[in-house]
């Protein structure tokens, strides 16, 4: 009896230990993450704070180190602004496109990133498109990755639902409604994945940079030897079609221009 009731002291004591120990370190935990969020909240304010204050550069740095813990169209957005108050109008354009890849339906950032765009020297005509491909892309953009994610489940329940009316319904006036109404919802589905896969699409692969030396030459090979074929300027965004090299990135403008420019004159939206 003596060696029972001591072993299941000692058991007891143990469970006892094992529980506390495990309370210490939920608690630290928390402690952890209240403390992380504070600090994370405490920074975006100072931020803020210092972009009120017209310290722009201490809210660059701010905002800059932010990004570095993850993306935000937000830190994004007032980031462009600071660089736009501090008179860096190319990695002002550079930010409010990063912000815009997070949430191309934000109307302020496209506002802004209009009125930087307007700042820039170069101002090249695009080539016209097919007027269904812009309303396509107009479209696309109106909307986030989460967004039209989110739309693609509501639709694709509501189908379920549907589906479930044209089968169990005893009316055929339900019947029928049940079908036309499901495959109008399946097809509105189907497009809302295409959409958020289109801008997944431009959100991974990210083909597009910023011109953020004040003036390059573009060549025709990728050599400082090819024949200078025209000048770009800071702000001037670019498509990169070549990215195989690492010092020269083949890049093609909005009219249909290609060249060759040096990989250190851009920097990747």
């Amino acid at each position: 009896m003596v060696c029972l009731s001591w072993a299941f002291g000692l058991a007891w004591g143990q469970e006892m230990a094992v529980d506390t120990a495990q309370a210490d370190t939920s608690a630290l935990v928390s402690e952890d993450f209240t403390t992380l969020h504070r600090t994370e909240n405490s920074t975006k304010a100072a931020g803020d704070s210092a972009y009120m204050q017209n310290d722009y550069l201490s809210a660059i740095q701010i905002y800059e180190s932010l990004l570095q813990q993850g993306e935000s169209a937000e830190v994004y957005y007032n980031l462009g602004n600071s660089y736009y108050k501090s008179g860096d109008i190319a990695r002002a354009i550079l930010n409010y496109e990063r912000a815009l890849l997070l949430e191309p339906g934000n109307g302020d950032v496209r506002a802004n990133l209009e009125i930087a765009r307007t700042k820039t020297i170069d101002q090249v005509t695009p080539m016209p498109e097919i007027f269904f491909i812009g309303w396509f892309k107009s479209l696309i953009n109106c909307l986030s990755i989460d967004a039209w994610a989110g739309w693609g489940i509501a639709c694709f329940i509501l189908f379920l639902a549907c589906l479930c009316l044209f089968f169990y319904s005893k009316s055929v006036r339900l019947k029928k409604a049940g079908f036309f109404a499901g495959m109008v919802l399946m097809v509105l589905a189907i497009l809302c994945n295409v959409f958020a896969l289109q801008q997944k699409k431009a959100l991974t692969e990210r083909d597009k940079a910023i011109v953020l030396s004040p003036s390059v030459t573009v060549r025709s090979t990728p050599s400082e030897s090819g024949t200078s074929l025209f000048i770009l300027h800071e702000g001037h965004k670019v498509e990169i079609k070549d990215d195989t090299m690492r010092e020269w990135k083949e890049i093609r403008l909005e009219d249909g221009k290609v060249g060759w420019l040096p990989t250190s004159a851009i920097e990747v939206i």
